[in-house]
């Protein structure tokens, strides 16, 4: 049930719960996030970074996700997180993604409308929806890397004439979270939010949700933000059991039996991740 990201934040911002955009590097990440969703009837979507294509290959990546959605019970949307690259965007439509996020948040408030108008023009012809992020997420995420210093918050009055210019599907805002791992908990401007929803009345996204307290992520999702994206518990998760694979059976050197902790960890952030953002029994 390979599906366009809009069709699943669409119902998804009717209905007021998030859905949980989990990035993928290989075949054993998707496999433990559909199963994941498969178990908790949930919708989800799986997203991959410029740098996981880089790794595991466009029409590799493509492959798996697609046979496994095919075959899978819920609704699955194959999704580009933080595409920033124009020949990376190009290729994931041509190569059947369901949804893009341009990411032009380095740029001007204008280049941003103009670079997102002209990926726009070109995706929902071919049926692909996109993402867009106005203000700037501090952090490090694979490729992106935003300091301090320079994130901004997402100004109201811009999104919406950001929207209202590019006709963008849904839209990363930028309140108070950041990319990577976390040294105290975030503070999270939530009037911000609540403002930025009520005027433009679409799905909402929240990028650099792993470590954000639950209760937090649960005000946030009553607020309206429909897509979370979860890298960095996933990948913490995978570490974590792999150590404890390495250290607890140092014969074992079967990469079947190595990497199988690792899946079943990865999916078990998963469903947790499922239910806190209220997507459980939603497909």
């Amino acid at each position: 049930m390979l599906v366009t990201g809009k069709e699943i934040l669409q119902k998804a911002h009717e209905e007021g719960y998030a859905v949980g955009a989990f990035n993928t590097s290989n075949l054993e990440m998707t496999r433990a996030v559909i199963e994941a969703a498969e178990e908790e009837k949930s919708p989800v979507i799986i997203q991959t970074s410029q740098s996981a294509i880089t790794y595991a290959g466009s029409t590799e990546i493509a492959m798996i996700v697609r046979l496994l959605a095919e075959e899978a019970s819920v609704p699955v949307a194959l999704h580009l997180d933080h595409g920033t690259d124009w020949d990376v965007v190009m290729k994931c439509l041509r190569d059947g993604w369901t949804s893009v996020m341009f990411d032009g948040s380095k740029y001007e408030f204008d280049k941003n409308i103009e670079i997102t108008k002209q990926v726009i023009s070109i995706a929902h012809p071919m049926g692909v929806s996109v993402e867009a992020e106005l203000g700037k997420i501090g952090g490090v995420e694979d490729h992106v890397k935003v300091d301090a210093k320079d994130a901004t918050m997402t100004d109201p009055n811009e999104a919406v004439e950001f929207v209202e210019k590019t006709g963008v599907d849904y839209l990363a805002i930028a309140i108070g979270t950041a990319h990577g791992v976390y040294k105290g908990d975030p503070e999270l401007d939530f009037d911000r939010l609540k403002d930025i929803k009520a005027r433009l009345n679409m799905p909402i996204v929240l990028h650099g949700a792993s470590g954000v307290p639950e209760e937090d992520i649960k005000k946030a999702v009553s607020l309206g933000v429909n897509k979370i994206n979860i890298d960095t518990d996933l990948r913490q998760a995978f570490k974590k059991a792999m150590h404890k694979v390495v250290k607890e059976q140092p014969d074992v050197y079967d990469p079947r039996k190595m990497l199988a902790p690792t899946s079943d960890a990865i999916k078990e952030v998963v469903k947790t991740k499922i239910r806190m953002f209220g997507s459980n029994n939603r497909a």
